[in-house]
């Protein structure tokens, strides 16, 4: 018989499911972070025990192994100095003439809609190790962006 007409399963057709990817480089965290991490690692081994779907439960156990690396390797970092940007620094700053404010995290609690930006996000870049009064490059200009305060935002540092 032709291979054209025999039948395969379903399974055959099915892309493969790759481990989620862990940003490359350091996994620097605030003290929050870590917390987040670890409540996500909890919450995702209850759903693991209490999953009956075979399939869902492979989802879930993949979900897992990310946050337990995420966690396994998370640096919790210092608060920086005050004025100077770093990872838990609340940064005031202009940009085209409006005045923002974002706090600069680690990966994994970015939630740019609350004003929590990854340290490896383009802005997070552009404003980690700048000083309050500099004028930093982004997006292609060299004076983008002036740094107007930077100190360790209580929220994510506690």
């Amino acid at each position: 018989m032709s291979v054209a007409f025999r039948r395969e399963s379903d399974d055959e057709h099915k892309e493969p499911e790759y481990e989620l990817p862990i940003p490359v480089g350091a996994n620097l965290v605030t003290p929050r972070g870590l917390r987040l991490l670890g409540e996500e690692v909890a919450r995702l081994e209850a759903a693991v025990a209490a999953e009956g779907n075979e399939e869902a439960r492979k989802k879930l156990q993949r979900q897992l192994r990310y946050f337990n690396t995420r966690k396994a390797t998370a640096e919790v970092q210092a608060p920086a100095e005050d004025d100077v940007v770093g990872i838990g620094s609340r940064v005031h700053y202009a940009l085209n003439g409006a005045e923002r404010a974002v706090t600069i995290v680690g990966h994994d609690e970015a939630d740019p809609a609350a004003g929590r930006i990854a340290f490896a996000a383009p802005l997070g870049r552009a404003l980690m190790g700048a000083e309050a009064g500099d004028m930093v490059e982004f997006q292609g200009r060299e004076d983008a962006i002036e740094i107007l305060a930077a100190a360790a935002d209580p929220e994510v540092m506690a």
